[in-house]
């Protein structure tokens, strides 16, 4: 196909130049205002998504909030958070205080020979007492 030869075929009219012009002009005009438009749309909408997580949220509070009218969920709440206990109730407070990668993997055989150690006991008692102050206890659900 020879483009030299249907280029040079191609006739263009006065009125086609214009035309051809208003919608050059037409396109500059309108692109800034559709990409205006564009993110107006896409705020909009991302707005609108926070509104809904926001209501969501507020739900969520609200339930919260009538849940604490509730006297049995006081009780459970006032045991659980700051271990309070019921007169005779005997209560027992496991504390994990080994992290999952230091608990041993295989166990050892028991030894029959008593073995000295080679630490302080004083300062293995004090810092017994400083981890068992400071341990994340353990709640069951």
């Amino acid at each position: 196909m020879d483009v030299r030869g249907w280029l040079g075929g191609l006739r263009l009219s006065g009125f086609t130049v214009i035309m051809l012009g208003l919608v050059i002009l037409a396109v500059c005009v309108l692109v800034p205002t559709v990409s205006t438009y564009v993110g107006q749309q896409q705020q909009i909408a991302a707005l609108q998504h926070s509104v809904r997580v926001t209501k969501d949220d507020v739900a969520a509070l609200d339930q919260e909030r009538s849940r604490w009218n509730d006297p049995a969920y006081i009780t459970t709440q006032a045991r659980e958070r700051l271990y309070y206990v019921k007169p005779g109730d005997v209560v027992y407070l496991v504390i994990d205080d080994l992290p999952a990668a230091r608990l041993p993997q295989e166990q050892r055989a028991v030894s029959r020979s008593v073995e000295q150690t080679r630490t302080d006991w004083t300062s293995q008692l004090v810092a017994s007492i400083a981890a068992a102050g400071t341990a994340r206890v353990a709640v069951q659900k």
